[in-house]
């Protein structure tokens, strides 16, 4: 159930909408848009008549939402969601770049990763303190002591962080380093990560499984969205399907579908999406072509070296090339280049 509120529509005749849906069983969800307070109720099947609404003060229009999600549905916030987070907004018509290496290694390649990429005028740096890999054999990531040298690293050059968690436990943990949490492709549907973070009150990146249709990944949104936690980031990582050539399959075509589709600001990761350092350029410049919000890129100081993702990861010769490419593209399609510290 969607209510739309008349311009300028004073609290109390809200307040009545509210307590209407309420007593029918509505948990409600409310949006504060430029111009409309939005309405939106999720709960009962049984049979209402939406324009017993429509004729209560106040209200300007009243809809069933068929949709399976209700509150990432581009109709329950119809400008667009704008997350800021310490002055860097996502979902504007600023580009964010989110650089760093895969995992965090050690001190020193943590530190030297934030100078160059800070420098080039990347506003969040990503690094992985806790990794799922496939083989029991890999890196893991270094736990708490990753999570510290990425926030002191971060700190020291004027970044956010942005780091995975892979399971509920390791939330408390997190929280005091970590500015957006983000959710892998692995744990899309992990429904219990899920439900508490959308008790969370931090921006959470949330990536599109590797067989996951677009239905899917909203489904996935809206247990957040539901919880309360309405700062939540989609993320176009790419798919698996039948091609070899590249590590996974980058749908570019999600990005305007998402769009359209959704109110959440949508991020693309062109590493993870070829998994190949040839592509990830060519792939990031047609995202940002294509209306990504933001982009998530690997880069390490010594890629051969990388414990983890080294074939997908840029030199730092390469990122900054690739910024200055982005700051052109980002201006033909009516988009800034959101400024660092470093930049």
């Amino acid at each position: 159930m969607l209510v739309v509120m008349q311009e300028g529509a004073p609290e109390t005749q809200v307040q009545a909408v509210i307590d209407r849906l309420v007593s029918l069983g509505f948990t409600i969800h409310r949006s504060t848009g430029v111009r409309h307070t939005i309405l939106g109720g999720v709960g009962p099947r049984d049979e209402f008549d939406p324009l017993d609404f429509e004729m209560m003060q106040g209200v300007k229009e009243a809809h069933r939402i068929v949709s399976p999600y209700k509150l990432a549905n581009r109709t329950f916030k119809p400008e667009g969601t704008v997350i800021e987070v310490n002055g860097v907004r996502f979902g504007s018509n600023e580009l964010v770049v989110m650089a760093g290496p895969c995992s965090v290694e050690g001190e020193r390649q943590i530190q030297v990763a934030a100078a160059q990429v800070a420098a080039c005028g990347a506003r969040v740096l990503r690094g992985g303190a806790f990794k799922p890999r496939s083989s029991p054999y890999s890196f893991q990531g270094l736990a708490e002591e990753g999570l510290r040298l990425l926030r002191a690293a971060a700190d020291a050059h004027g970044l956010l962080v942005i780091s995975e968690v892979m399971d509920r436990s390791q939330l408390p943990l997190m929280l005091p380093y970590v500015d957006i949490l983000q959710v892998g492709a692995r744990n899309m549907q992990n429904f219990s990560l899920l439900k508490d973070l959308g008790e969370v009150r931090k921006p959470v990146l949330l990536k599109r499984g590797l067989a996951a249709t677009l239905e899917d990944l909203l489904l996935s949104a809206e247990y957040l969205l539901s919880g309360g936690n309405y700062e939540v980031l989609l993320c176009e990582r790419g798919i698996r399907t039948f091609e070899t050539a590249t590590r996974n399959t980058m749908d570019l075509s999600a990005i305007p579908v998402l769009q359209k589709l959704s109110h959440l600001p949508v991020v693309a990761d062109p590493s993870h999406g070829t998994g190949r350092r040839d592509l990830v350029a060519p792939m990031a410049r047609a995202s940002v072509a294509a209306g990504a919000h933001a982009l998530l890129i690997e880069v390490h100081p010594d890629p051969p070296a990388a414990f983890s993702d080294g074939p997908q990861s840029l030199f730092p010769d390469q990122f900054a090339d690739l910024m200055a490419q982005l700051r052109i593209i980002a201006g033909a399609v009516g988009m800034t280049m959101a400024q660092g510290k470093g930049a």
